[in-house]
């Protein structure tokens, strides 16, 4: 049953805490929509204002509770003003990502009717791709959080760019089994290899294993594309790209960027799935300087929250919670056809309150 699914709640800093409860709302109301119990939440503080008062970035056991849960949802997290002694943010997320091996970071960018569109071109109304960013890895294997920056006094610094085969090769069939889903939905089908592996053996290494994989998927078409030329084509033709799987650094980067395509981080929704456990956020940051005035767009919270049904869906064998999943996905769409979600983040008269309660009333 749904309601024996357990959610560590991390609402976090800033605007996480208001996106979050934002997410919470939506989630329950489309769950309980389908016929199912709502999900029990658990609450861990964690946080770079938890940090300030503790001196830990995360409460006691956290992390392990986090990890005997079914996912996690997390607001956002960090605060300019709080670093560590060496510069770096509070992020004891990267550490999640690193434990539980999350190593499918799922990005969707997605175009909506009446929310900013950047391109001119009339094909931006239909943007509709997705990210895979390798989460665990990449340059991010030497994240400040884990403590593998090679230090050599105050003269330089080393960084190491992280690339394993059976990492690799777990990514690559995800990448694969998504785009065969999206297909089975509408999409075109296609995964696009982005890599530097014309500079980087690591980065030939990527594309290797990637050719490997592909023969195990013939009705998937494939594709390549330097990271460098990927960043001109999002701008250039984003229409012609379904699924691009990437290292963890292109894909913080890219995602940013494909992101700004279809209105901004407000809509940036984001899975990181492992083999046990998910974690689902949005991309954006914590935005103290509107935190608590009902001023953020939480739609990228909980269109992720919809990405956690989704997984539950598949996880706990409740074809339910996958329909629930859907029914948020069109209320968002619906809303902004009709003119009926007008974020401030976009320029409309619509905070994180009016947002949610819009949606809210479309699922009841």
């Amino acid at each position: 049953m749904a309601g024996n699914l357990r959610v560590a709640l991390i609402r976090g800093d800033g605007i996480g805490v208001d996106v979050a409860n934002a997410a919470v709302a939506v989630v329950d109301a489309a769950v309980a929509k389908v016929g199912q119990p709502n999900l029990i939440y658990e609450d861990i503080d964690a946080g770079a204002a938890y940090f300030a008062d503790a001196a830990i970035d995360i409460e006691p056991g956290g992390e392990e509770r986090a990890g005997q849960m079914d996912a996690i949802f997390l607001g956002a997290i960090g605060l300019p003003a709080i670093r560590h002694p060496d510069g770096t943010e509070i992020s004891p997320h990267l550490r999640l990502r690193d434990r539980f091996g999350l190593y499918a970071g799922v990005r969707p960018v997605k175009a909506y009717p009446n929310a900013p569109q950047r391109l001119a071109d009339p094909r931006a109304a239909g943007i509709d791709l997705v990210i895979l960013r390798e989460s665990t890895e990449g340059l991010f294997y030497s994240a400040a959080a884990h403590g593998r920056a090679d230090v050599r006094g105050d003269e330089e610094v080393r960084d190491t760019l992280r690339i394993t085969r059976a990492t690799t090769e777990k990514l690559h069939h995800f990448g694969f089994k998504l785009a065969q889903r999206r297909k089975d939905r509408g999409h075109p089908g296609r995964l696009t290899c982005v890599d530097k592996a014309n500079v980087f053996t690591s980065m030939a290494f990527f594309r290797k294993i990637y050719d490997e994989i592909a023969p195990q998927y013939p009705d998937i078409e494939t594709g390549y594309n330097y990271v460098d030329a990927q960043a001109l084509d999002l701008i250039r033709a984003p229409w012609d790209f379904d699924v691009m799987v990437m290292e963890n650094m292109f894909g913080d980067i890219l995602s940013d960027l494909a992101g700004g395509l279809v209105g901004g981080m407000g809509m940036a929704s984001c899975a990181e799935i492992g083999d046990d456990i998910g974690l689902f956020q949005p991309a954006h940051g914590s935005a103290p300087d509107i935190m608590g005035q009902d001023k953020a767009n939480p739609l990228a919270a909980i269109l992720s929250g919809a990405l956690m049904l989704d997984y539950l869906a598949d996880k706990a064998g409740i074809a339910q919670l996958a329909d629930a999943a859907t029914l948020i996905e069109q209320a968002v769409e619906k809303g902004f056809a009709a003119n009926a979600l007008r974020p401030m983040e976009f320029g409309g008269d619509m905070g994180t309150h009016a947002v949610t309660n819009t949606l809210l009333d479309s699922l009841r």
